[in-house]
């Protein structure tokens, strides 16, 4: 049973970081690609960035230049670093390892003054 596990949320100001983790177990995790998502208040499920070998790592652009994914295949485990935090960033958080629709319970990310 795929299981993603999803930690590190929580209240940043803006400008802040944070790094939000995803633990994976269920499946051979360095054969997928991995992603995130988020789904942020009065909006659907919004793609953030995917890890993949060997195509590399893609963002969206309102997160590039901004969140940086990394993985460590030995402990299946994939992290999101999410720096120069803004108020559009905040939302709830999710890893997935397809098109979103199999994701953990999220990590809640609330940037605010």
């Amino acid at each position: 049973e795929v299981q993603l596990v999803e930690s590190g949320g929580g209240l940043v100001q803006p400008g802040g970081s944070l790094t939000l983790s995803c633990a994976a177990s269920g499946f051979t995790f360095e054969n997928y690609a991995m992603s995130w998502y988020r789904q942020t208040p009065g909006a659907g499920l919004e793609w953030v960035g995917t890890t993949s070998h060997p195509y590399g790592t893609t963002y969206a652009g309102s997160v590039k230049g901004r969140f940086t994914i990394s993985r460590d295949n030995a402990k299946s485990t994939l992290y999101l670093q999410l720096n120069s935090l803004t108020t559009a960033d905040t939302g709830m958080y999710y890893c997935s390892n397809n098109d979103g629709s199999t994701r953990g319970q999220g990590t809640q990310v609330t940037v605010s003054s």
